[in-house]
């Protein structure tokens, strides 16, 4: 987003993802940049019940890095086996699940916005324990509401990712030829 703020397309993004990033850009008021710019990559906060908890939007290393619930523990130890954390929480894949990897408990919050599986909202609720959470909403209502703005891809993002969004197994598929090798 801040290459995109900087009048710069993102390198790592695929190009058709790039209107959707240059859209969100154009959201944004220009005194937003320097405090997008100072948000940590990561950040570690002490949770009662839980420890200390080390988030992240991919992995600890990587903003990009894809991993799901079936990445093999030998791939993801190298990541997070150093950390010194209770928990890891991270995102990027849109899938919650929550699994051990070696010593830390590695848990996906799911996506709010473009879950992939059930339709509606995935969350976490954090303390004292972890709880996956997902909320039904009005799924046509926001739907709707997608389709009366400009943004660029409306009426396939409501369908295909509000009403109807891809399976957790197809995504599950797609992510574990671009996982971390």
């Amino acid at each position: 987003m801040l290459e995109q703020l900087a009048r710069k397309d993102p390198a790592t993004v695929p190009e058709q993802y790039r209107p959707l990033i240059r859209w969100t850009a154009q959201q944004l008021r220009p005194e937003y940049e320097g405090l997008l710019a100072g948000w940590p990559k990561t950040l570690t906060l002490g949770i009662p019940g839980i420890g200390e908890v080390l988030f992240c939007h991919a992995t600890p290393r990587n903003e990009n890095e894809i991993f799901t619930r079936l990445t093999p523990e030998q791939r993801l130890l190298p990541v997070f086996e150093a950390l010194n954390v209770s928990a890891v929480v991270c995102g990027h894949t849109h899938m919650q699940f929550d699994r051990m990897v070696g010593t830390v408990r590695v848990v996906n919050a799911g996506s709010v916005g473009m879950p992939f599986g059930e339709p509606g909202a995935d969350w976490l609720l954090l303390g004292p324990d972890v709880q996956l959470r997902h909320t039904r909403y009005d799924l046509a209502k926001a739907a709707q509401q997608i389709r009366d703005t400009d943004y660029p891809q409306a009426q396939d993002f409501a369908a295909n990712n509000v009403l109807q969004p891809p399976s957790e197994t197809k995504m599950l598929d797609l992510f574990s030829r671009a996982e971390l090798r």
